[in-house]
């Protein structure tokens, strides 16, 4: 077991969560409660890192990253190192590539709660952060839970756009999942088999959770 790589995983994972938090939140909210010119462009746009190859994917981010790109050389103007095989360039790209897995759950879940119960708030007098504290979240929960998870599990078995933009430098941008491929690359099979169990595990109780709060959103609704 790669315990260095499982921890930078985890760090990865948890600080993709923690800011795809607050962002998720507020395009699920706007795109379940708003019709706008554009709205299927941006869901789309929004959509793309599930369908795009992670090569293709991680192809883009690379160029978009580089110390020839504007962002790459703002980053270094600012903080003195690349981009582009560094934990803060994966930190990026996790969260760009994250982003329908936390944004689609929670806009499912914003779009569940009954028109009705938001009306009825309006009504009362209650302002737009009431509504949200005190409906909205409540509410729409295991949405959000689920779109959490998801995002959580995906990053923390990403290979593709992590290969690509971060490398395999050790205790920087080396993830569980490229130990696992550098340890099945070198015929290390039992150090791979119990990474890679590990996965499967974490990936079983991801679905799981996701499918139980699906249901209860879809029984609710």
């Amino acid at each position: 077991m790669d315990w260095s790589a499982l921890a930078l995983s985890l760090r990865l994972s948890a600080m993709t969560v923690l800011i795809l938090l607050p962002i998720g939140i507020f395009l699920g909210r706007f795109l379940a409660f708003r019709r706008f010119r554009g709205r299927a462009i941006v869901e789309a746009l929004l959509a793309l890192p599930q369908v795009l190859p992670p090569t293709v994917l991680g192809y883009y981010l690379l160029l978009s990253f580089g110390v020839n790109s504007p962002l790459g050389q703002g980053w270094r103007a600012l903080f003195g190192h690349s981009l582009v095989f560094s934990f803060d360039g994966l930190l990026l790209a996790s969260i760009l590539i994250n982003l329908p897995f936390a944004v689609q759950p929670m806009q499912r879940g914003f779009e569940s709660i009954p028109k009705e119960v938001r009306e009825a708030a309006a009504v009362s007098g209650f302002s737009p952060s009431r509504v949200l504290w005190s409906i909205d979240l409540p509410l729409a929960w295991p949405g959000i839970v689920t779109a959490l998870v998801l995002a959580f599990a995906h990053t923390l078995g990403e290979f593709g756009v992590v290969l690509m933009v971060g490398g395999s430098i050790p205790g920087e941008t080396r993830t569980i999942a490229i130990a696992i491929y550098d340890r099945a690359q070198s015929f290390d099979t039992a150090a791979a088999g119990t990474m890679s169990a590990l996965l499967l595990m974490i990936s079983l109780a991801a679905l799981g959770v996701t499918y139980a709060l699906s249901n209860r959103v879809g029984r609710r609704a």
